[in-house]
């Protein structure tokens, strides 16, 4: 028996896919979807569906820009491995050459170092989930809250463990975003667009929509369809209940937020991820790329088995231990309003879904179902 030709292949692979988004459209679990697969360098698929604002009657297009959420955060780690690059500054540096003033402690009330390298690989010892009491804005809620008294409200929260002894996901990145200002004298949203945007051509991603006519309405999860999230909309999520502001950023007092702040679009996203995945040009080095295409928290548990850390995003080095198809070496990550990507380097594929529906677009039955569906 022979093997498919390429083009019979792909055919099959787009009816799933068109299979699976019809469904969660239909059924009302997402709202719009934008679905780009590239392979080899060629985009083999591409489908836009439902809408991106139900109300108006407006429906999803390529263009649709989206509040990204935690997909900012590889664009603002590729921003720090460019300034390592340049020796702007160094990912064994601590926090406190940039930040003297941040200096969260342990437990026992003893100060350890934290690097750069800790934030972005995420075993700084911060968390995500901080005690409402806490005050602390994650970078999806309270408009209006500045990066200084953000930075205080972190630091003055006991770390969860030493820095480099174990690993969760966490603000860190809204603090590296802290340290890039001080070590540039720029603003992120400067920093991002001359390291990243700009030199690849990413028009539509950035820390305000560059079209505000063309931003999708971001949606909550809801009985029995998903509903407008409210200026202030609270949402179950799967560690726990997160706080959505879809407007913090059009707030100027707003700090941008590393973790979480941008716009874009999932053109610009998979155009960002390729040349991620062709070795890193011409924004990186194929030096700085293997920092991102390579595990760095060694067997840490990141809560899915065989799934480690680089210091961009999550890194599947054991797809037999989480029943996955993906090869091993595959990128992964997402975004909370309603997003998820994988790059597959053995298989020259990537795969960007995004939607307008929190959070069943980046956990669940939906995004499950197109990662089956790609590999098949």
């Amino acid at each position: 028996m022979t093997d498919a030709p390429p083009s019979a292949s792909r055919d099959k692979r787009a009816a799933r896919l068109d299979a699976v988004i019809d469904e969660a459209i239909r059924n009302e679990v997402i709202v719009g979807a934008v679905v780009l697969v590239a392979e080899e360098g060629e985009t083999v698929y591409r489908r836009t569906a439902g809408y991106a604002d139900r109300e108006a009657g407006r429906r999803t297009a390529e263009d649709t820009i989206f509040r990204l959420a935690s997909v900012t955060k590889p664009l603002v780690a590729a921003a720090a491995l460019s300034l390592a690059e340049a020796g702007v500054l160094g990912l064994d540096d601590p926090v406190t050459r940039f930040l003297p003033d941040f200096r969260p402690k342990l437990a026992d009330g003893s100060e350890p170092v934290i690097t750069l390298r800790h934030l972005l690989t995420h075993t700084s010892g911060l968390i995500y989930g901080y005690d409402k009491s806490a005050g602390i804005s994650e970078g999806l809620d309270q408009p209006g809250r500045g990066m200084a008294e953000n930075l205080a409200k972190i630091a003055a929260q006991p770390l969860a463990f030493a820095p480099g002894s174990s690993w969760a996901y966490s603000v860190g990145i809204d603090v590296l975003g802290a340290v890039l200002e001080k070590a540039t004298g720029l603003g992120l949203p400067e920093i991002i667009a001359r390291r990243v945007t700009v030199p690849l051509g990413l028009a539509d991603t950035a820390f305000l929509p560059t079209d505000r006519a063309r931003l999708a309405t971001a949606y909550a999860d809801g009985d029995p369809r998903p509903t407008p999230m409210a200026a202030h909309q609270p949402v179950a999520g799967k560690a726990g209940t997160l706080t959505f502001a879809p407007d913090r950023n059009f707030d100027p007092a707003s700090f941008p937020s590393g973790g979480a702040g941008m716009f874009g679009t999932a053109g610009d996203i998979l155009a960002f991820l390729e040349a991620m995945r062709r070795g890193g040009a011409p924004i990186l080095s194929t030096e700085s790329l293997k920092l991102l295409a390579t595990n760095a928290i060694g067997a840490f548990d990141t809560t899915v088995p065989g799934r480690g850390f680089s210091l961009g995003w999550s890194i599947t080095y054991d797809p037999a231990a989480n029943a996955s198809p993906f090869s091993p070496g595959t990128w992964q990550w997402g975004g909370v309003y309603g997003h998820s990507w994988f790059v597959d380097p053995v298989r020259k594929l990537s795969v960007v879904s995004f939607s307008n529906t929190a959070v069943a677009g980046v956990n669940g039955p939906y995004p499950d179902a197109i990662r089956a569906a790609v590999y098949g």
